[in-house]
């Protein structure tokens, strides 16, 4: 007994010391955690089946900075580049030629941060357009690429401001960080990307009736004012589209409260009804408004006289263009522009006309006025956009916040619709009459658009995350509730050309690695010492054991007793 308790004695010791020992080795790696930063994945989605963007969620790789030199390995790497000294050339050549990264992470400008509330829009507007167009370029590559490992985004700050110069130090001397040599591992834990099933966009829709003479029995003519709300961008969860299509969004908000104004009186009424649409899928080829008009009654699509869609109105200068599918010469774009004109120019700016034919064959819309066109119904895209956007492009990116955005612009946009459609309701064409004068009570209020300009910037819109139930949605129906009649929402599932998947945001957390010849030398004294307590608990287990035998053998004998066999000490 004596023997087999030295022996559970050991075997104890042994497997404290084995435990400690696999303690040591499992922490010996990850020695401080630097810091913890919110990160936010590259969009994953498909078209018609074919894979776009990252592919991946989970990172667990060394950090180094760019650019390496030719031929570096950098399959176990994840490359941190600050947008602002973004290599362009170096990006597309690692993504275009399929070449193995561990992963990337994008540091963009903290004054791009939604949580920033320096909302000035000043600066040198040179500055301004070079960076925009270093966006654009940036985000156009990845949203297009296939990219078979993890790509992330975030904020510079303090931290990994600092994590970022070390990074630096260490490639400098032209050792990039390995196991080996130490560093920073960058660790992101998520769940690999799953589908997101029946996407759901939402439209929402409010009715001010006008005011029908006694005896008619006509339908009153509708003007629909129209704009979408939602985005998309290279990250979801940055996607705010304060101009695309925020400022137009906000636009049709100030616009429906104005006239709610003057619907509110029988005296100034109007005798057209006018309907006003928020509408979803914007970025995708408007399929939430192609769904809301093919909810329209023919009575109801007959009796639409335009459609005015309001789009990306916050950082223009000089001119406001009007986009339509009608050739110029038809007599409603005529009519329709030159009373624009005249209203242009009497707040001081010029509005352009633009006519692109549409190609019925072609599902492609550029323009959301495109999909009323296609029901031959006249309508016209007021918006800061010279030209057409591509599919996927203009709809609230990386750089579209709030920061450029200028409120002056949209209310000046505000001001060119409602008084342009007030003279064509009101019979004003022609006439330097302003129904929304300022410093009247019917005057735009900046106010309200600034707070609502400024709500927008901080939430993000892209269709397929954002739930028909999300508080933005419930904020849209009740603004528009407090200025309009007959509220409707439609809730309809995003056609299955596009497949979206989940996982958009994470933590990164930022361990600082030790060398493996400090991680050597630590496990070299600290095994040592655990040896040495090992030895020592093992040459004092016995020595005990031995003298418990000895002292056993000087014991007198002791009378027994047999029970069931077994001879038991009864007395010594």
């Amino acid at each position: 007994m004596a023997t087999t308790r030295k022996y559970g004695r050991e075997h104890q010791v042994l497997e404290s010391v084995i435990a400690l020992m696999v303690i040591l080795v499992a922490c010996i790696e990850l020695c401080d955690a630097a810091t913890v930063v919110d990160v936010y994945r590259l969009i994953q989605y498909d078209i018609g089946g074919v894979p776009f963007g990252s592919r991946l969620s989970s990172l667990n790789h060394h950090a180094g900075s760019s650019p390496f030199a030719p031929g570096a390995d950098l399959s176990r790497t994840v490359v941190v580049v600050p947008v602002r000294e973004l290599n362009i050339s170096f990006i597309r050549e690692y993504i275009t030629q399929k070449q193995p990264l561990g992963g990337l992470l994008f540091l963009l400008p903290h004054i791009l941060n939604s949580e920033n509330q320096d909302y000035a829009s000043g600066g040198d507007h040179h500055v301004k357009e070079i960076m925009r167009g270093t966006f654009l370029e940036l985000e156009q590559l990845l949203i297009h690429s296939n990219i078979p490992y993890p790509v992330y985004f975030a904020f510079e700050d303090d931290n990994i401001d600092a994590v970022l110069a070390d990074i630096k130090r260490t490639d400098a001397t032209g050792q990039p960080a390995t196991a080996t040599t130490g560093g920073y591992k960058f660790v992101v834990s998520a769940q690999e990307p799953r589908k997101v099933s029946s996407p759901t966009i939402t439209n929402i829709q409010g009715w001010l009736p006008g005011l029908k003479p006694d005896g008619e029995t006509n339908q009153l003519p509708t003007i629909a004012i129209v704009a979408t709300y939602d985005t998309f961008g290279a990250a979801p969860a940055l996607s705010v589209g304060s101009d695309s299509n925020g400022s137009g969004a906000v636009a049709l908000l100030e616009i429906a409260r104005l006239f709610s104004l003057l619907y509110s009186n029988p005296k100034t009424r109007g005798r057209y009804n006018l309907l006003f649409g928020l509408t979803s899928g914007g970025p995708y080829n408007y399929n939430g408004t192609h769904k809301w008009l093919q909810s329209f009654d023919q009575r109801l699509r007959e009796s639409i006289d335009y459609a005015i869609c309001l789009n990306s109105i916050g950082s223009w200068d000089n001119e406001l263009w009007i986009h339509v599918s009608k050739p110029p010469e038809n007599p409603y774009i005529k009519h329709l522009f030159e009373g624009f004109s005249d209203v242009a120019e009497e707040l001081g700016f010029k509005v352009g006309l633009k006519h692109k034919k549409i190609n019925i064959s072609n599902p492609r819309v550029a323009w959301e006025h495109e999909q009323f066109s296609r029901l031959r119904v006249t309508a016209a895209t007021v918006s800061g956009l010279s030209i057409a956007p591509e599919l996927l492009e203009s709809t609230g990116g990386l750089f579209d916040r709030r920061n450029f955005v200028n409120v002056a612009a949209v209310i000046s946009g505000i001001k060119l619709v409602a008084e342009g459609l007030a003279r064509h309701i009101y019979g004003h064409q022609g006439k330097k009459i302003q129904v929304f004068a300022d410093n009247s009570n019917l005057a735009v209020n900046p106010s309200y658009v600034k707070s609502w300009l400024d709500l927008l910037s901080q939430t993000p819109r892209v269709a397929p995350f954002l739930a028909k139930d999300d508080p933005l949605i419930v904020a849209f129906k009740k603004e528009l509730a407090d200025h309009t009649r007959e509220i409707n929402v439609h809730n309809e599932i995003l056609d299955g050309l596009f497949t979206f998947y989940d996982s958009t945001k994470s933590k990164l957390n930022i361990y600082q690695v030790a060398s493996v010849t400090f991680d050597l030398l630590l496990l070299l004294v600290l095994g040592s010492y655990l040896i040495l307590l090992f030895s020592f608990l093992v040459i004092t287990t016995r020595l005990k054991a031995h003298n418990c035998i000895a002292i056993s053998f000087e014991l007198p004998e002791m009378n027994t007793r047999p029970v069931f066999g077994i001879e038991i000490p009864w007395e010594v």
